[in-house]
């Protein structure tokens, strides 16, 4: 099954010839969004509990605009900081689960190892499209994974979904948000 996966994966990430960078950037995040959702899929079919339990709190990552009606670019710089913490989370939540469980090898483990680069290649694609003459963007994970998870392993399962919940939404807005800077910058809604 990862092989099919895999396969599938390769065959969506291939540059479509004649797409604009925002255009590629928008397919790659509506990618993304469509692996962290089979991720959490995965996570729960690990951790069948899921089902009875809501995690708490609300956003884990939320950066906050320098003015109350960001521009589309700033928008976009904005999501490159959102999703520099999602990495750092998704690096926290590998360590963790490496420290706690080992290096395991199963379907989960495969789509989170894609998810991470699919990240970092967003990272990557959101750099070129926002940093200006005044503005130096960083790939790096954002995050140094020094908060302590209360509640042992229960503790640790329910902050990896959060974190697997925050990498969703995040994707998700990246899709949006870029969409709009694709069609401001190629005046179209095609991609």
């Amino acid at each position: 099954m990862a092989e099919q996966e895999e396969q599938q994966i390769t065959v969506l990430d291939t540059p479509v010839p004649g797409r604009s960078r925002t255009g590629r950037a928008v397919a790659l995040a509506r990618l993304l969004h469509h692996e962290c959702t089979h991720l959490l899929q995965l996570y729960k079919a690990k951790e069948t509990f899921l089902s009875d339990h809501t995690p708490d709190g609300g956003r884990i990552v939320s950066p906050s605009p320098d003015s109350e009606e960001p521009s589309t670019e700033e928008q976009v710089q904005l999501l490159h900081a959102a999703l520099r913490q999602c990495l750092g989370l998704l690096h926290c939540v590998i360590l963790k689960e490496e420290e706690e469980w080992g290096e395991l090898e199963g379907d989960y483990e495969t789509m989170r190892k894609n998810v991470r680069g699919r990240l970092e290649h967003l990272l990557h694609s959101t750099k070129a499209l926002a940093e200006t003459e005044d503005t130096t963007l960083e790939v790096t994970p954002d995050h140094k994974c020094t908060e302590e998870v209360d509640g042992g392993v229960f503790g640790l399962k329910m902050w990896t979904y959060r974190v697997l919940l925050e990498l969703i939404h995040w994707a998700d807005h990246a899709a949006q948000t870029l969409h709009v800077l694709h069609k401001e910058r190629e005046g179209t809604e095609e991609i």
